[in-house]
């Protein structure tokens, strides 16, 4: 049996996209293949059983046959490490995951362990990624996103945090890169990783729809009262606008595919946007609007939205807050989101070795 802990520099890197390219890679050779996330950050509920959101996607996606206790052994719900400091917990909770770790390795070929964030997350705890990959004593593969300088500070980071834990690093993913602006940007990263005696497993470019929310999705991060769908809710957006300044200049600043953010009560803009949309065909001008500061507007112009059919949603929060909450929004991927897990194997498959990736998984120490 072979196993790799895969980590990551921070949030939001790609983590979950390597995850569900490698366990592809490894069930389409045929192999046995395990996965469990020892420490999630993000709990939800499936069939009564708490258990963090990847997991629940890797089971969905691949059928995977172990449970999701064992799958996703250790959470950290609110209040959870409050509760640890104060020495409120008293579970032991790396025998939790060594435990868990024992059953979904029994009888596999090969065991994917994703981790939660940078090396040091959970340390808190008493679980970091580092704490947790030497205790079931895998090699770490790092993925980092776009850039040259970043990637690369990033990743020697989080090696050093490994290394003082004594676990080996087989490589680097770098994620989201603008391969067609920058040809010769995997060779470079290679050389830079190359000094501190990282190899570069490969790069991914970057695809809008692995990054980008889908309207759906920003309709669930606001909390927004929906006014209307739209043609398309799993439609990717491709950019986000303020409609804050006066309506024909605004259209000079939105394109197809465009969220715009906007007061409520600006009805000039909201029908300014909606006329374009719909002289446009709906090809030119935004792809829906969310409405801001709690500002209804009157059923004239709710009557011309979805006349339009543009997707609208109102929230009581105020345009700079909902700007924010937009921006910041963690992009996770679904058992829902088909045709993005469709794009994620494909691209997985086309970019990296997994026959590579197979290779630099370890056997585990044999215990004495």
């Amino acid at each position: 049996m072979r196993h790799l802990y895969l980590a990551a520099t921070g949030q939001n890197r790609g983590k979950t996209t390597a995850a569900l390219g490698f366990l592809d890679g490894f069930l389409s050779r045929g192999l046995s293949t395990g996965f469990m996330k020892p420490v999630g950050q993000r709990t939800v509920i499936e069939d009564g059983v708490p258990a963090d959101e990847d997991a629940v996607l890797m089971k969905s996606v691949f059928d995977l046959p172990d449970g999701l206790s064992l799958m996703s052994p250790v959470h950290i719900p609110r209040g959870f490490t409050k509760a640890y400091i104060a020495g409120e917990v008293v579970e032991d909770l790396g025998a939790k995951v060594r435990a868990a770790y024992e059953r979904v390795t029994d009888g596999r070929q090969i065991v994917l362990v994703e981790g939660t964030g940078h090396a040091g997350v959970g340390a808190v705890i008493g679980l970091s990624n580092a704490t947790v990959a030497a205790m079931l004593g895998t090699p770490a593969i790092i993925v980092s996103e776009g850039g040259v300088g970043r990637p690369i500070d990033e990743i020697v980071l989080n090696v050093a945090l490994f290394a003082a834990h004594g676990v080996q690093v087989a490589g680097a993913i770098v994620n989201k890169v603008q391969i067609d602006a920058q040809p010769d940007i995997a060779r470079t990263l290679e050389r830079g990783l190359a000094r501190h005696g990282v190899p570069l497993l490969g790069v991914l470019p970057y695809r809008p729809i692995l990054s980008n929310p889908t309207l759906g999705m920003i309709l669930e991060g606001v909390h927004g009262e929906p006014i209307h769908d739209g043609p398309d809710l799993d439609r990717v957006i491709d950019n986000v606008a303020v409609g804050a300044m006066e309506p024909g200049h605004m259209l000079q600043r939105i394109g197809p595919g465009t969220l715009v953010i906007v007061p409520g009560d600006r009805e000039d803009a909201i029908l300014t946007l909606t006329d374009a949309h719909r002289a446009d065909d709906g090809r030119g001008v935004a792809l829906g609007l969310v409405l801001t500061g709690g500002y209804r507007p009157s059923p004239a112009v709710l009557a011309e939205i979805r006349r339009a059919d543009l997707f609208a949603a109102l929230v009581p929060e105020d345009t700079y807050s909902v700007a924010s909450e937009v921006h910041d929004l963690l992009v996770k991927t679904h058992p829902a989101d088909l045709e993005k897990i469709e794009t994620i194997k494909a691209l997985v498959a086309e970019h990296l070795d997994i026959d590579r990736i197979l290779e630099v998984a370890a056997e585990p120490a044999r215990r004495g």
